[in-house]
């Protein structure tokens, strides 16, 4: 039978903004290569795929067009909203998702989302040789975590106009490189950021969910706030709110689905 995919705008209220998301929701568990070829054909920065489990929870797992990906933000929040949208899950009820990053809670207040992440907190680190020339801009300061690197740039304009190196930029080993400063104060927002990986097959994320389980320790311990408002400058443009709480951080934001269609070769 046919399998439905579901494109998701998350971190956004509006349709043809924020971060688009496939959303595949399997009978069954497919094998990697197989979710790997529907996520290159997607086409976008990740492709979630969800299998139920017997205690009403899921199964869930994120591919970009080139690879599979540890922790997702955007495609979560896509997904929660698909399970509730579709009915497959209660309106007050919330959903835990099994991940290689651990269990995932979302949690629906009113049209919003909220997610319990895990922190990645960024160590200060010096930055690799490849990493600053290819962002073209000098450096307040550069950290990593496991998976990306964190460089706070001079101000808001400056992380706007970036235009990195994306053939250097793949050279410094990592997940992505987030770039961020503190907002100029033109929007509720406290800070700004982009991100980048074309280590990953994105040459930017228009809205990464996974790089604010950086940010949301980076900006409260500056600013001294542990509610924050994220906005990630892309062209695209979307918020995230971030709420930090010890090891973990809850992300929140809004979604809209654009597009519904059939997979004809889902077997």
């Amino acid at each position: 039978m046919p399998l439905t995919i579901h494109t998701v705008d998350a971190f956004t209220r509006y349709p043809f903004a924020g971060n688009p998301a496939g959303v595949c929701i399997l009978p069954a568990a497919r094998d990697a290569d197989w979710m790997q070829a529907v996520a290159a054909e997607m086409n976008l920065s990740e492709t979630a795929f969800l299998v139920a489990r017997a205690d009403g929870s899921f199964d869930l797992r994120w591919f970009t067009p080139a690879v599979e990906v540890d922790l997702c933000g955007h495609a979560t929040l896509a997904s929660a909203h698909v399970l509730w949208e579709t009915g497959k899950l209660a309106p007050k009820m919330d959903t835990r998702f099994h991940t290689k990053s651990g269990v995932l809670t979302a949690h629906r207040i009113a049209n919003a989302i909220e997610m319990d992440f895990p922190a990645k907190v960024v160590e200060p680190i010096d930055p690799p040789g490849d990493l600053l020339p290819a962002l073209g801009a000098e450096a307040r300061w550069v950290g990593r975590n496991r998976m990306d690197y964190l460089v706070e740039l001079a101000d808001e304009a400056t992380v706007r106009h970036l235009t990195p190196d994306h053939t250097r930029l793949a050279r410094v080993a990592c997940r992505g490189v987030i770039v961020t400063a503190r907002a100029d104060g033109g929007t509720e927002a406290d800070f700004v950021s982009r991100f980048f990986a074309p280590q990953s097959g994105i040459a930017e994320d228009p809205v990464t969910g996974s790089a604010h389980c950086a940010l949301g320790p980076y900006w409260r311990d500056r600013l001294g706030k542990p509610e924050l408002c994220g906005l990630q400058v892309s062209r695209r443009t979307g918020t995230v709110g971030v709420r930090c709480a010890g090891d973990r951080v809850v992300l929140i934001g809004y979604a809209v689905t654009v597009m519904r269609a059939e997979l004809l070769f889902g077997d």
